[in-house]
């Protein structure tokens, strides 16, 4: 059975650990790719840091990931979707998803990038998105 989870609006004070969690989460598939640099994960993210339209996830009372959820003219953008490691595994990503998609009442589609061969695109495609188009590093994805 997934977590119960909540969502908080995120703080400009929250980039320093979200900074630390993407480095975490994204580095397997990064060093897969051959494109891990551990100051460069970090700092493009508190460089485009913005604290609109980002959630912390909470289980128990302790940030156990983040979402952000970008909007734009044509979609709304699903950005740094990062799950604690010792969150993964319980459902609590597809929760997530779930939520963020079914309380959205904007008919606008739902878009975001994957890294190739990164198993997080079969969440992603349980939730009902689809390949629109890739390149050699980033899967491009839409579910509407």
């Amino acid at each position: 059975m997934p977590a119960e989870f909540s969502l908080r609006p995120a703080l400009p004070t929250d980039a320093g650990w979200i900074a630390e969690l993407r480095a975490v989460v994204m580095r397997p598939d990064l060093e897969r790719l051959g494109r891990w640099d551990p100051v460069r994960v970090r700092e493009r993210f508190l460089s485009a840091f913005q604290s609109d339209h980002t959630f912390v996830i909470a289980v128990g009372g302790q940030a156990a990931g983040v979402i952000a959820v970008r909007p734009e003219p044509d979609a709304l953008w699903i950005e740094h979707f990062y799950i604690a490691p010792g969150f993964q595994g319980r459902g609590l990503g597809a929760g997530v998803l779930r939520r963020i998609m079914g309380q959205s009442r904007d008919h606008r589609p739902f878009r975001l990038n994957v890294l190739q061969g990164s198993p997080a695109r079969r969440l992603y495609e349980r939730h009902g998105f689809v390949l629109e188009t890739q390149d050699p590093v980033d899967v491009f994805m839409v579910a509407s």
